[in-house]
């Protein structure tokens, strides 16, 4: 009669006990995995935090235009809007290769929103 030793019976049992339970985590991890990804899914869609101006220019600007144009809220103070000014005319400057257009609809902004246009489009183009 052979005689078995007690370590080899062991190993040879606990391989596929160990498999058994690798195959069983990654079954319920999918599953679990589904069922999140289903719920995210789900979920109704939210309102976006932020919202772009889709169109181009009024043909006269209004003060709507000219905060959206700045970055500011209408109801702005004015040290704010110089602010806004400078940071948007900084990245869209015809010296830095920005376009005389945009130059002129940001300083036609700044003046909207300054009170300081008194009738007519005050742009260039």
């Amino acid at each position: 009669m052979q005689q078995s030793t007690g370590i080899s019976d062991t190993s040879e049992m606990v391989a596929p006990l160990i498999a058994g339970i690798a195959v069983a985590a990654a079954a319920y991890a999918g599953r679990y995995s589904i069922r999140a990804w289903q719920a995210f899914k789900g979920r109704p869609p939210t309102a976006r935090v932020r919202r772009f101006y889709e169109g181009g220019f009024q043909p006269s600007m209004t003060r709507r235009e000219a905060a959206l144009i700045l970055g500011v809220r209408e109801s702005t103070s004015a040290e704010k809007i110089k602010e806004a000014h400078r940071r948007v005319m900084v990245a869209n400057h015809p010296d830095a290769g920005g376009s005389h257009f945009l130059a002129s609809k940001i300083n036609e902004a700044k003046d909207m929103m300054l009170r300081k246009n008194k009738g007519g489009s005050g742009s260039a183009f």
